[in-house]
Formats: structure tokens, C-alpha cells, sequence
């Protein structure tokens, strides 16, 4: 769909497009924040939330894991399966972006 479907030609003339608000943490008509913006965490607090996933899921796992060893009739072997390759995914994609993270740091350390 083009854009001049989507806002119509009534609306943009010239260089001047009117555009709806459709967030209530972006500016308003006028260029005002709103009085109570959405409270977002920052890249720590998002880290922090994604470590504690992989954390989550790698503790779940060896739940699985050893509940298997110990009672192997009461967890089915393909849930244990798939409980390991998501820890195992969590994981990679955990240390890939913690090695990234390091990597830009010390780029930018190392930049004079």
C-alpha cells in the first residue's frame, strides 16, 4: 500500500505531513512529551531480563534432565529434548551477544 493511501492527499502538501499520535510516549501536536510517559527499562535492565531467561530456561532443563534419571516414566523423553535445545539456545544466543557487547566496549575504549 502506498503512502498516499495510507494518509491521504488532503494531508500532505507541500513538505508538511499530519501525523497521528499513536504512542503515548512519543511528542505530541505540540512538541510536547506526554504527562506520563511509558516507563522503559534501559540496555542493563534488558540484559539483566534476557540473563535470567536463559538463566530460567537452562534451570528448567536440568529439571527435566534429572527428573528423567530419577523417574523415567513420569517426563517423556522428547520434552526433555526439547527443554535442552532451547537451554542450549538461550544460551548461544546469550554469549553471542554478551561477546558483541564486550567487543564494541573495548572498540570504543580503544578508539583515541
Amino acid at each position: 500500500m502506498s503512502l498516499m493511501k495510507m494518509i491521504g492527499p488532503e494531508s500532505a502538501f507541500g513538505d508538511v505531513v499530519q501525523l497521528k499520535r499513536s504512542r503515548p510516549n512519543h511528542f505530541n501536536e505540540n512538541g510536547q512529551m506526554a504527562a506520563n510517559p511509558v516507563k522503559t527499562g534501559g540496555f542493563g535492565e534488558m540484559v539483566n531480563n534476557a540473563l535470567n531467561s536463559a538463566n530460567n530456561t537452562e534451570m528448567e532443563s536440568a529439571g527435566l534432565m534429572q527428573q528423567m534419571i530419577t523417574d523415567p516414566d513420569s517426563v517423556n523423553v522428547h520434552d526433555v529434548t526439547i527443554a535442552m535445545a532451547k537451554a542450549e539456545m538461550a544460551v548461544n544466543l546469550t554469549k553471542s551477544v554478551i561477546d558483541g557487547a564486550v567487543k564494541a566496549y573495548k572498540e570504543i575504549i580503544s578508539t583515541r
